[in-house]
């Protein structure tokens, strides 16, 4: 491969620049009609469907041009075929201003597109003067000369006021053409072609340039760029006629806010350059097609009117989103964009360096086709739907079909590097050699983990066992946080407006436990099969939905129950992630230290509950997001509250604890394993077993959490309860954290049997303190049960392993060594999972148990009392089973042999 090891430092930066500057030249006149374009459509009385086929032809020649672009700059050189194509686009530029008809138009459109085909050869002309290590930033700084388009957007619509759109044409051509002069006096050979002629080595025919491009790999590259590219392009021509018809705004300001989309879109590209560099490509792309597939949800959701026939009668409200924010959301797709754009380009020379020129040219030509072909599916669409953001509805689709396919390729890619144990995916048949060892690889999975073997804990497994261990901890912090927020919006809502019931409200509450508890179940199977790192990364991303229709919705007191339903599932995406969390840190750990790290990630994780509790309170009181967050709602006294801040706060948390989870995480190798092989745990007894427990103790912490707010104000309505509800998850949580310890040296099951006595006496507390109307004992009784919860859930956990290790020898005796501890870690991992799921039903029945309570007694005693029975039950689990003399962990825990207790009762 052609290296920098023949060329200076100055000779490359002298490369690189007169590149850039002539490709932001020419995308500058690539793209001139999405500004003279609106006055030709004007000028003609053009359809939408015309339109969109005028500003789409230059794109059409650009874009099949690169293919034929590339192989000649492979053969004659990148001085030589720049400065021709310039001159020539120069040419046909200036030749727009003698067309007189539509036909015509076309006609000098498809000169125009020549301006395209520059990408291809700085492509392939600056690649040759940068080694691997640099090509990836170099490339991403030529890149960024897609900024033209703004350029274009920036200047032409002052230059076109005060000299119609015939003045932007002949400025255009005048300054391309200069340029390519300039280029082609300036720039010098690159040192391949200057040594194959020195050696008389001759050209790569048009079948040697082109072999590779039977690859369906090369294929799905383009698929990628025609998103990347093709929809950036098909945007920045799309954009100001779009900002003229939906928001009524002039050409100049519409080219503007057109400008800032091509502006985030073009400029970072040099960074994408340097982050493809520094942390390989795939992720790059994954950040891209992850946070794209969002905020095109947000841009394709259309303005809608809503009208609801309520008991009362019509219940109308409206949704649609304003000016300034359809920039910002615009704006961050952009960004994602460019850093796609320049990780497509790293994979090319890596993968094919010695086809830079025909892979190159044939991905950016069907990325090209994508900003001709685009900008007709948006017209069409228009005119056939008549729905403006059905052009947003079009690239999510394309979006999720892009990341899909990828997300397959590099599964079947991992298979193939590592050999037939991982039967989890079909194999593609588009595996091509690498040409750089190592880049098969998937990123940060580590291949050899042996938790069990000290020394390789103490030298390599601790550091990176903890790495992971302090990502997930935040992130599953936001996850409770996310989970619970509907607990305090519920108690709020009447204060704001929302004529809701008190067996509304609970419902309410109870949802996000009754939705987080069953996909729990999906959940927990998720992280062998997809990989911690990615699961804990898309998880933590998907809280954004709940996080910000919260901020929505509770603005206007005429939104319909049914969308808070609605809202109050989708905040159990943060229950649910409870459980995939927890299945991969365990993973990590030692069965010495899984107990306690097990604790710290739920423990710390579970205090998103009480962070939740105190922050909420404190940001609905202020207008945290200025005029972008909303205008307060009224109450009753007078007071004004920020309610959508209950939701917006969490938005760049999350954000950041994505990125963080991406970028810094790990996927274990031996953790994979299809939901067949998981399913097992299905047929042993303790799973189920653990299930009760967990309720009684992670139920009861969860429900509690979920009902104590409104059950306080409920059950005493002159005491600002709501000041101090966040001490009880507060302290369940820090116990939890704090006491995983005492499980690892005692024994799990000794721990929980005295967890359930004291929650008994905690609940019978409770119960006279409500009879005797003291809310100093109702309070104090409550803060004993989330101590004790805190307590069990990380006994139980605790008690998983030491289960699983003592049964599966049992069940499965032909598993030995390395397989037999597999299996261990597996089935533990699952039913760790799979009790959280069911464990987290007890968030809606508590909740759902008081409202029935009050509903049938008028008190929510009951509720107690059918809790304390719960607890009686759990006791003599524990001890019938697991802590008595004989129990299957009585030997253990009392620092007997594992023989001797082999004798024990088979379970």
């Amino acid at each position: 491969m052609q290296t920098a090891v023949t060329a200076t430092r100055a000779a490359q930066n002298r490369a690189l620049g007169l590149s850039t500057v002539a490709f932001t030249a020419c995308f500058a006149v690539w793209t001139i009609f999405s500004i003279i374009g609106v006055a030709i459509k004007d000028e003609l009385g053009l359809t939408d469907t015309q339109f969109g086929l005028l500003v789409a032809t230059p794109i059409l020649t650009g874009s099949i041009s690169r293919l034929f672009l590339g192989v000649w700059t492979e053969k004659y050189g990148g001085r030589l075929v720049f400065s021709a194509q310039m001159l020539l686009t120069a040419l046909a530029t200036w030749a727009l201003t003698l067309a007189d008809s539509y036909p015509m138009y076309l006609l000098a459109a498809l000169g125009v597109g020549l301006a395209g085909g520059s990408f291809i050869i700085g492509v392939a002309y600056v690649s040759r003067w940068y080694d691997a290590g640099r090509q990836g930033t170099a490339l991403g700084i030529f890149g960024a000369g897609n900024v033209g388009a703004a350029v274009t957007k920036f200047v032409a619509p002052f230059v076109m006021v005060a000299y119609g759109w015939h003045g932007v044409a002949y400025a255009w051509a005048a300054g391309l053409a200069t340029i390519g002069i300039l280029f082609f006096l300036l720039a010098k050979d690159d040192p391949a072609l200057v040594e194959r002629r020195q050696k008389g080595i001759r050209a790569p025919s048009l079948s040697e340039q082109f072999a590779p491009l039977r690859n369906l790999q090369v294929w799905r590259f383009s698929l990628y760029y025609f998103f990347v590219f093709g929809a950036f392009v098909a945007l920045a021509l799309w954009l100001p006629h779009y900002l003229i018809d939906v928001y009524g705004v002039d050409v100049k300001t519409a080219g503007m806010a057109a400008a800032s989309f091509s502006l985030s879109a073009s400029l970072f590209r040099a960074y994408g350059g340097h982050l493809s560099d520094k942390f390989g490509a795939r992720q790059v792309m994954y950040w891209t097609f992850g946070f794209s597939l969002l905020f095109l949800f947000m841009l394709s959701y259309p303005p809608t009117d809503y009208v609801i026939q309520g008991k009362n009668g019509p219940i109308a409200f409206a949704t649609s989103m304003g000016l300034w924010p359809f920039i910002a959301t615009l704006f961050a797709l952009g960004f994602f964009m460019s850093l796609g754009k320049a990780a497509v380009f790293k994979h090319i020379p890596v993968y094919y360096p010695n086809h830079v020129g025909a892979v190159g040219g044939l991905v950016g030509m069907i990325g090209g086709l994508g900003g001709f072909v685009l900008p007709i599916v948006f017209g069409a669409a228009l005119d056939l739907t008549g729905i403006y953001t059905s052009c947003f509805a079009i690239l999510f689709c394309l979006v999720a079909v892009a990341l899909t396919w990828m997300h397959l390729a590099i599964r079947a890619m991992e298979r193939k590097v590592r050999g037939p144990e991982l039967e989890l995916l079909p194999a593609l048949p588009e595996m091509q050699e690498i040409h750089v060892p190592g880049k098969t690889d998937m990123p940060r999975v580590l291949e050899d983990w042996r938790p069990e073997d000290r020394t390789f804990w103490e030298e390599t497994g601790r550091a990176v066992a903890r790495r992971n261990l302090w990502i997930s901890i935040p992130a599953l912090l936001l996850a409770f946080s996310v989970w619970m927020v509907w607990s305090m919006v519920v108690a709020r809502l009447p204060a704001i407006g929302f004529d809701f019931s008190s067996d509304q409200l609970f419902w309410l509450a109870s949802l996000p436990a009754l939705s987080g508890a069953t996909l729990r179940i999906f959940y927990g199977f998720m992280v062998p099969i997809f990989g911690g790192r990615l699961w804990t990364t898309l998880s933590t991303a998907s809280l954004l939905l709940p996080a910000i229709g919260i901020g929505y919705a509770v603005q206007n007191p005429e939104t319909p129950y049914l969308i808070f339903l609605t809202l109050a599932l989708l905040c159990g995406l943060g229950g649910a992630n409870f459980a995939s969390s927890m299945a991969n840190i365990g993973y990590f750990f030692p069965k010495a230290e899984k107990g306690n790290a097990l604790a710290l990630n739920a423990g710390l994780g579970n205090l998103g509950v009480s962070v939740m509790q105190f922050l909420v309170p404190v940001v609905i009181t202020m207008g945290v997001f200025g005029a972008m967050g909303g205008a307060p709602q009224a109450l009753s006294d007078g007071g004004q509250l920020w309610m959508q801040n209950a939701g917006f706060i969490w938005v760049p948390f999350i954000l950041v604890a994505t990125i963080a989870a991406w970028v810094g995480m790990n996927d274990i190798a031996d953790a994979k394993a299809s939901f067949a092989q998981q399913s097992v745990i299905f047929g042993r007894t303790h799973n189920w077993l653990m299930c009760v427990l967990y309720i009684g103790t992670f139920g009861s912490f969860i429900g509690y959490s979920a009902g104590f707010p409104l059950l306080s104000r409920i059950a005493f309505p002159d005491i600002n309860a709501l000041q101090y509800v966040f001490l009880g998850p507060l302290i369940g949580a820090l116990s939890r954290a704090g006491t995983g310890w005492l499980a690892d040296r005692h024994g799990g099951g000794r721990v929980t049997f005295w967890v359930f006595a004291g929650m008994i006496v905690s609940v019978l507390a409770v119960i006279l303190s409500l009879q005797a109307g003291s809310f100093a004992g109702f309070f104090a009784g409550f803060m004993a049960l989330f101590f004790f919860t805190g307590v069990g859930n990380a006994s139980t956990f605790q008690m998983i392993p030491v289960i699983m290790g003592r049964e599966v020898p049992r069940l499965m005796p032909h598993l030995t060594g390395a397989d037999r501890a597999r299996q261990i870690a597996m089935e533990s991992g699952g039913i760790v999972a799979f009790t959280s799921a069911i464990g987290a039903y007890g968030g809606f029945f508590i909740p759902k148990a008081y409202g029935s309570s009050i509903a049938m007694t008028g008190s929510p005693i009951g509720a107690l009392w059918v809790f304390l029975a719960f607890y009686v039950l759990c006791l003599a689990i524990t001890w019938l089973v697991y802590t008595r003399p004989g129990g299957l962990l009585h030997a253990i825990e009392h620092g007997r042999p594992l023989a001797s207790a082999a004798a024990g009762p088979a379970r």
